[in-house]
């Protein structure tokens, strides 16, 4: 079963950039509502893509280099990785549906 890894400033570039697969990566924080409402979303993504893609979720208060590095200015936003390079960003909560189809055009670009 596929679940989201903790994902900090010291090892994003080793869990992340360096993966053989995709990764979506999921910048959130502890106080942040819109963040607990596409949790699950993100945990069912994560099951459903076991093997296929890497769900990684970077908490922005205890990361803040790495969320600053790539410009995260408001959460929940999600980016996916692809070769070491975010290939789609989306910000904010969003439908299982509209995320998972932003998920699969990053598969086949």
């Amino acid at each position: 079963m596929g679940h989201p890894i903790p994902v900090t400033d010291q090892d994003f570039d080793e869990k992340v950039l360096n993966a053989a697969t995709p990764v979506l990566v999921d910048f959130w924080a502890d106080w942040c509502a819109p963040c607990r409402m596409i949790a699950p979303i993100v945990e069912d993504l994560a099951n459903e893509y076991d093997g296929k893609v890497v769900f990684a979720k970077v908490d922005v208060d205890a990361s803040p280099e790495t969320s600053m590095k790539f410009g995260i200015r408001s959460i929940p936003t999600l980016l996916v990785f692809k070769n070491g390079k975010p290939v789609d960003q989306v910000i904010g909560a969003v439908p299982k549906a509209v995320l998972k189809k932003r998920l699969e055009n990053a598969l086949v670009k």
